[in-house]
């Protein structure tokens, strides 16, 4: 992962930063490093994955932690996570309105199976229907969903949050949870974490 700050981390944002990448991921999800935001927060971490079967990317996203050791309005503490997923989806779906809740669903009942305590949760479900003109008319029109969410966890091991954050990419690409004691094949092999965090 990559980290933005103006001078020397504190040790608690330190201690949280080594929990942010998860450790174990499901094959499908291949982790990579991308730059931190540096105006959000004087302190910031960041990591991205996708999401494949076999050759065919299923979903993206992104997991951001912010930390301000005087807080910032709307935090309940000193940490926030902010977390992106896109993912396509077909056009019967994203017009159903019980997308949006259900959407939602996917990242509470996450963090609630993780056990992460958290705080101030919010976020948007957006619809999105991309058409293309000129030079692109014969492309596809495709439907995506993307979800937006910060939350502010109350512990500074954020391994449960990140392994949560995990679950919620794999759910928006249509992949359902593997219970703990079931094991999973790779799909990659040789793919386990992107070049560019190499």
């Amino acid at each position: 992962m990559t980290v933005g700050e103006p001078s020397a981390p504190p040790a608690a944002f330190l201690r949280a930063l080594e929990t942010l990448r998860p450790t174990e991921v499901r094959p499908e999800i291949v982790l990579e490093d991308i730059p931190a935001p540096r105006r959000l927060a004087p302190y910031s971490g960041a990591v991205g994955a996708t999401v494949y079967r076999g050759d065919e990317e299923l979903a993206v996203g992104r997991l951001i932690m912010l930390f301000d050791p005087d807080g910032q309005r709307g935090w309940e503490g000193p940490f926030r996570l902010v977390a992106y997923v896109r993912a396509g989806m077909e056009p019967e779906i994203t017009s159903d309105p019980l997308l949006g809740p259900v959407a939602w669903s996917w990242l509470t009942e996450a963090l609630d199976a993780h056990g992460a305590a958290y705080a101030a949760a919010g976020g948007t479900v957006t619809r999105a229907v991309s058409e293309g003109f000129g030079n692109k008319e014969d492309d596809p029109v495709t439907t995506e969903l993307e979800l937006r969410a910060s939350w502010s966890p109350l512990e500074e091991d954020l391994s449960s949050h990140a392994a949560a954050w995990c679950d919620l990419m794999c759910m928006a690409a249509g992949i359902p949870p593997v219970p703990a004691d079931v094991a999973t094949l790779p799909l990659h092999p040789t793919r386990r974490e992107s070049p560019k965090a190499r």
